[in-house]
């Protein structure tokens, strides 16, 4: 992006990050994590290529998406793609890089097995996360000894330590007689080991699959009741006013496809007043609308970022996180409102109560500085057309 369409775009551009920022930022800056299976071939060239194109967090998956009698073979094709990026001149330019292991026991053997490529990994993802049985502090104590195996234990200017993301999606988190004491359990864990933690994520897809449910590409899984309900616990639980946890958006894994059941719910005004129906038609081709509505749904709960399978979300998720003039303003009224009170807002059409909404302005301020404030006037459309240049 040139200059002057930065200026144009943005009141304040995004803040520059590193693998070493505070992660209470950097867990901000997520936006869309991509996902790929380890297995996959030319896997380092694949990272590379998504790097370019502004991918900012990237998940090498050893877990569902590989195959029981192809992990081995994965573990080798990784390892190799590690030791291929961790090459590069200008590696310090990587997306956030993490692993998602099956088991402690293949966290800590991967991570030695690496050996110095391991200093291109932000860390690991922790799936289907719970403590009923041990597990979650065992994934815990695993990534504390590779810490302190590879001299990570301590935030220096070129590396931090390994952080993790739990994935909320087990059965036992997700059913409803054991959810809240297994929610519950899951927390304290994970806050004993806050500064092993990054963010909280959530596993839709094995949520769903604990029901045999898929939604399909005209829903999002807010319409899908009972994981909607399960995401509704997983909020109340870790992100309650005064909680310092992300929580970010569960997957949107479809592609897309000319068949449409219901209507589109992109409105055609925005792209209307900028004379960009071109834009909405591909967005409507490619049933990125549903994703759209899902995101503005996530943000609504208080989810930030989203796991994404395609190349193709990641645009539309990182445009969306943008903060926009209006909510700037607001977030900057109602954070300098120490002692309370009321106002209209800025643009004079909603109430900002400083207390109540503290919270929310506090994130807001955060993802500004992540993503940047678009100037008045600039509409997602803008945003969205301005990234796939």
């Amino acid at each position: 992006m040139s200059q002057p369409e930065r200026e144009r775009l943005f009141l304040r551009p995004p803040e520059k990050l590193s693998r070493t920022s505070h992660p209470g930022l950097l867990a901000v800056a997520l936006g869309a994590t991509l996902y790929a299976p380890a297995n996959r071939p030319a896997l380092a060239k694949a990272v590379l290529k998504q790097t370019e194109r502004g991918c900012l967090s990237f998940v090498l998956c050893l877990e569902d998406s590989v195959a029981d009698d192809d992990v081995a073979e994965a573990e080798t094709n990784l390892l190799d793609a590690l030791a291929e990026l961790a090459a590069q001149p200008c590696r310090s330019a990587l997306p956030l890089l993490f692993i998602r292991c099956r088991t402690p026991e293949q966290l800590l053997n991967i991570g030695r097995r690496a050996g110095s490529t391991l200093d291109v990994l932000a860390g690991f993802v922790l799936p289907k996360f719970e403590n009923d049985t041990g597990k979650g502090l065992a994934f815990f104590e695993a990534l504390r000894q590779l810490n302190r195996e590879a001299g990570r234990t301590r935030p220096t200017e070129k590396l931090s330590p390994l952080l993790c993301m739990p994935i909320i999606e087990d059965p036992v988190t997700t059913y409803v007689e054991t959810r809240t004491a297994a929610l519950h359990s899951a927390l304290t864990a994970i806050t004993a080991n806050r500064d092993l933690v990054l963010c909280i994520r959530i596993g839709a897809t094995d949520m769903s699959g604990a029901f045999g449910l898929r939604r399909s590409r005209d829903l999002t899984i807010y319409d899908v009741n009972v994981v909607a309900n399960v995401i509704g616990d997983v909020v109340n639980v870790f992100g309650r006013t005064g909680s310092s946890w992300v929580i970010t958006g569960p997957v949107w894994e479809h592609f897309s496809n000319k068949e449409r059941v219901l209507r589109p719910l992109l409105r055609a005004t925005p792209f209307s007043n900028v004379h960009e129906e071109a834009l909405r038609q591909r967005l409507l081709l490619e049933n990125l609308d549903g994703l759209i509505r899902e995101i503005e749904l996530d943000q609504a709960n208080g989810l930030l970022g989203k796991t994404v399978i395609h190349p193709s979300h990641v645009p539309v998720v990182h445009s969306m996180s943008v903060v926009s003039h209006e909510e700037f303003l607001d977030a900057t009224d109602i954070a300098a409102g120490l002692s309370g009170g009321v106002q209209a807002s800025s643009y004079g059409n909603k109430m900002n109560e400083h207390k109540p909404h503290r919270s929310w302005a506090e994130r807001t301020l955060l993802r500004a500085r992540a993503f940047g404030v678009a100037n008045h006037g600039i509409s997602f459309a803008e945003l969205w057309e301005a990234s796939m240049k």
